[in-house]
């Protein structure tokens, strides 16, 4: 019978996830993913898209000098990987199964397996985007690691809402904190991201609802439909919810899930995308080059494999591993609030 590593040659692998399509995630629109050959890349950081002002001179004389105002910082990609122990019955019903049925049902739950790591590696870069979105860092805090990276959103783009100014507090007013923000910023944002518990702030809110209905209203609640339809009205960013959700485990074995994008806050943007999700090449990816059979440009984002490892006890493995790390040219347009 077969070995369970020519079940699982890694050409079968590759093929697999060439042709096994994930559920996309908001962030991949706001931040398409890019493949590239190195773990370093240069991030524009201050970048603005309103023009510098030329100065009128006197014929004859030497043109005004400019310095740029945007910089570069080189980032490193970040790391990501997990793997999945295959226990030595498994192993034995694999490699001796008694029927073929039998192999092709214990295949399908290695595959399994892949689907739920690299799904695994994708939450991982998902929450990456929608930190750099809602904050404007990455924050690698996992694994003995302890970094930041900060992206450089300016200071007067960041709001944290305090006592009454809070929108779950009736006495805030909360399209008056939008007409603040989008006014500071020098590219009109059209578009902002939050929560549902934002959103259901918002449309439960008393001077939202007044502004909507007027006093007679009091007793409604606002559609996000209807308020978005409001919020036009005055130019303001239209609003979306996302929800997403993901479990992370901790050191004793227990599962903490968290939302990819923070409930209390809300980020103001515009149009088009907001920067890159750039995956990069893996230790892995690299060995893959010293096998003929291989064709290494089949290598998507996340790679998967099974290998063997240990004699006692028998340990077969499977692991989804990657390098990503957005970017964030994007940052000095985009208003960062914590509103509840």
């Amino acid at each position: 019978m077969a070995t369970v590593l020519e079940l699982f040659t890694q050409k079968e692998i590759l093929n697999y996830l060439q042709n096994h399509e994930y559920p996309a995630l908001l962030g991949e629109t706001l931040f398409p993913e890019v493949k590239k050959q190195s773990l370093e890349f240069d991030a524009i950081v201050g970048a603005s898209r309103i023009p510098v002002i030329a100065s009128v001179h006197g014929f004859d004389t030497e043109s005004e000098i400019g310095t740029r105002e945007a910089s570069k910082m080189a980032l490193e990609l970040a790391l990501i990987k997990r793997k999945l122990r295959m226990g030595e019955r498994e192993i034995i019903a694999l490699e001796s199964p008694r029927t073929d049925a039998e192999q092709q049902y214990l295949m399908g739950q290695v595959y399994n397996d892949i689907d739920v790591l690299v799904a695994g590696v994708r939450a991982r870069v998902e929450a990456m985007r929608m930190e750099v979105l809602a904050s404007g860092t990455v924050t690698l805090a996992e694994n003995n690691l302890s970094a930041t990276i900060d992206y450089g959103v300016p200071a007067d783009h960041k709001v944290v809402l305090s006592g009454t100014s809070l929108w779950s507090d009736a006495s805030a007013d909360p399209i008056a904190a939008l007409m603040t923000w989008v006014n500071a910023l020098d590219v009109r944002p059209t578009r902002a991201l939050t929560s549902s518990k934002v959103l259901g702030t918002l449309v439960k809110h008393p001077k939202v609802v007044g502004a909507l209905y007027g006093v007679n209203g009091s007793s409604r609640m606002a559609s996000r439909a209807e308020l978005n339809a409001y919020l036009q009205q005055l130019d303001l960013p239209q609003i979306a919810v996302y929800d997403g959700k993901y479990k992370k485990q901790l050191a004793n074995g227990t599962f903490t899930t968290a939302h990819y994008f923070p409930e209390n806050k809300i980020a103001l943007f515009g149009d088009g995308t907001l920067g890159e999700t750039i995956y990069g090449p893996t230790a892995e990816e690299i060995r893959l080059t010293r096998d003929p059979s291989i064709q290494t440009q089949s290598v998507g984002n996340v790679l998967a494999m099974v290998y063997e490892e240990g004699t006692d006890p028998v340990s077969t493995w499977t692991k989804a591993v990657a390098t990503a790390l957005p970017s964030f040219p994007e940052a000095d347009n985009v208003f960062q609030a914590t509103v509840i």
